[in-house]
């Protein structure tokens, strides 16, 4: 069970794995730094909780701390007030709690793909809200991992494990730089890579035959999409048909059209 706190000094050291989380350079969860995993609000920390990653400890109000189930968890719980959390997070936190973690030991980019049906690999997806989308999508429909090639940002950074509702912990991910390496090892694997782009010369997603496939789905940056060198190392060009006048879809919006498509 874990130990209930009542902390009303925001400049106690217990509360540092929470302090300053809208400073770039000082904030808990920054890789370069203490690379911490925060969880913000009631289903998101419950989700911490359930998942491989080494909870630290809690700090909310204590409506929301009582929100949770605690009995397997041999963490500090501390409960102080909205105000005090405020000065020790660096903004109001609406959601009323938040978890700390470490990180889970990574998952290898060949174990992943060795366990893997159907994948989302990213290639500069550098927006963290679009990333935690697309970890949402991914585990909503079915998709049983995330690759992230060159230039992709960080899922655990607080803003992602939000935006994906916890589903970032869920879904396992492994990095890569073998790029486009990595593709041509998809292939061998058995994979079926489709590059998700607007192109006209791109083969209609409803004719591409992959369901019920071994696939990798490749999404690319929210502005320019995928390179031409990730389109040239896929097997096909896939694209989504949409209205006269409107040439893309957000790429979490995108993903998700793709990934159900493989359903």
């Amino acid at each position: 069970m874990a130990k209930v706190i009542e902390i009303n000094d925001p400049a106690d050291p217990r509360l540092d794995d929470f302090r300053d989380l809208s400073t770039a350079d000082r904030r808990p969860d920054r890789p370069g730094g203490r690379g911490l995993v925060i969880a913000e609000g009631v289903v998101v920390v419950e989700r911490l909780l359930a998942s491989p990653y080494p909870v630290r400890g809690l700090l909310g109000v204590r409506r929301r701390i009582e929100a949770l189930d605690l009995s397997d968890l041999d963490v500090p719980a501390y409960v102080t007030s909205a105000e005090v959390m405020a000065t020790v997070v660096g903004f109001h936190l609406n959601r009323g709690v938040l978890a700390a973690a470490d990180r889970a030991p990574a998952v290898s980019f060949e174990e992943l793909a060795d366990r893997s049906q159907r994948l989302a690999v990213l290639e500069g997806v550098g927006d963290h809200e679009n990333l935690g989308s697309i970890f949402r999508n991914a585990a909503a429909l079915g998709v049983d991992g995330v690759v992230l090639g060159p230039g992709c940002s960080d899922p655990l950074y607080r803003r992602s494990v939000r935006v994906s509702m916890g589903h970032v912990l869920r879904v396992p991910f492994a990095s890569t730089d073998q790029w486009p390496a990595a593709l041509n090892m998809l292939r061998h694997k058995g994979f079926t890579v489709a590059a998700l782009t607007p192109r006209a010369s791109a083969l209609h997603l409803a004719d591409a035959g992959l369901r019920g496939r071994r696939v990798a789905v490749l999404l690319g940056s929210e502005g320019p999409g995928l390179t031409e060198e990730a389109i040239s190392a896929a097997d096909l060009a896939v694209r989504i048909p949409m209205s006269s006048g409107v040439d893309s879809l957000n790429v979490a919006t995108a993903g998700a059209v793709a990934f159900y498509a493989l359903l």
